[in-house]
């Protein structure tokens, strides 16, 4: 369901800087009357009183509006099933009724403002227009930010939303340190209003590399608790390369089964294997595990002799009794292991 009206002018109008833009400083009275984000009822009756300036209001068409890339949200996953609820909402209600906010540009020719707030009404308008609904017109009120003053406009946003994943929000704070911050984490969280160590650990979780991410159904899988399990982990340099290994096995994993039309392999598993990924590369010794295949008479058919960046070393044991098809079926055992512990060929 979108959101009230009140709602949106709460997240607009949450600010507690003196030197913030207008429509962002008049939060500070909002607040003080112990008001919270997600509920201010009054916040229209307040406008209509001109107690709180009312910013521009514009119908526009989606087409002549981008997507700031300060926002947390990735709008190539936003997709018809994400949005569901939003669009039967507009359609509902007879169009948009909770306005987003954008900021002109110049020098561009093909879009005349860009969204600070409101991705996923841009998305919904867009898909709406080319589904049955041409004359639907987004609808959004524009304000004049800084980069930096956007980004904490966007950020108060997300975070009354659901649907903004931990991990999106971990990346757009990583590119806010350097972009709007100077790298300075204390600095940062005080402007966010965020606590030093829990914007740390946000920071870490963004840091694990494409290729460990790449190992969950989506990145809107990783969340901040497991995440920042899995980054220190990654941390440690024997650890690491098991994990990007394994991980990598994986995600070739999620992709056959996407292609089969079979559910993903879920979050949780997906985590457990990425944190014993070293584990399962060991023996009780400590030593690395090597893979042996032995024949229904529990004679030795193959065995791992040696795993190193020139390539895997196998021997095949004479007098094993086993046929070719099942040399081959331990050949392919032997190769499905090695992926699977994070040492195939295709590291």
């Amino acid at each position: 369901m979108a959101r009230k009206q009140s709602d949106y002018l709460a997240a607009l109008l949450a600010e507690e800087e003196a030197e913030a833009p207008a429509p962002i400083r008049e939060a500070v009275a909002e607040r003080s009357r112990g008001t919270t984000l997600l509920g201010r009822e009054s916040a229209l009756a307040r406008v209509a009183s001109g107690e709180v300036r009312q910013v521009t209001q514009l119908l526009l068409d989606p087409a002549r509006v981008k997507i700031w890339s300060g926002n947390a949200r990735n709008y190539d996953l936003l997709t018809e099933a994400h949005c569901r609820e939003l669009i039967d909402s507009i359609i509902a209600e007879g169009g948009q009724k909770v306005p987003a906010v954008v900021r002109r540009i110049e020098g561009d020719p093909d879009h005349d403002y860009e969204v600070i707030a409101g991705t996923r009404r841009h998305w919904s308008i867009s898909w709406l227009r080319a589904n049955s609904y041409p004359d639907m017109v987004f609808v959004a009120q524009v304000a004049q930010l800084d980069d930096e003053a956007a980004f904490r406009l966007a950020d108060l946003e997300n975070r009354a939303r659901a649907d903004v994943s931990d991990f999106e929000r971990a990346r757009n704070y990583l590119a806010a340190l350097t972009t709007h911050y100077g790298n300075h984490q204390t600095r940062m969280a005080e402007r966010l209003k965020l606590s030093k160590g829990w914007l740390s650990k946000m920071l870490k979780v963004a840091a694990l590399p494409d290729e460990v991410v790449g190992a969950f159904a989506s990145p809107h899988e990783v969340q901040l608790k497991p995440g920042y399990a899995l980054a220190q982990a990654m941390q440690d340099p024997m650890e690491a390369p098991a994990i990007t290994g394994v991980a990598q096995y994986i995600a070739r994993q999620q992709a056959e089964r996407r292609e089969d039309g079979k559910p993903p392999i879920p979050a949780s598993e997906v985590l457990h294997r990425l944190l014993t990924a070293r584990k399962m590369m060991l023996g009780e010794d400590g030593e690395p595990e090597r893979y042996s295949y032995h024949s229904r008479y529990g004679r030795p058919v193959l065995s791992v002799q040696s795993v190193n960046r020139q390539g895997v070393t196998v021997r095949l044991h004479a007098g094993s009794g086993a046929d070719v098809e099942e040399i081959v079926k331990a050949l392919r055992g032997a190769l499905e292991h090695l992926e699977q512990t994070g040492q195939g060929l295709q590291r």
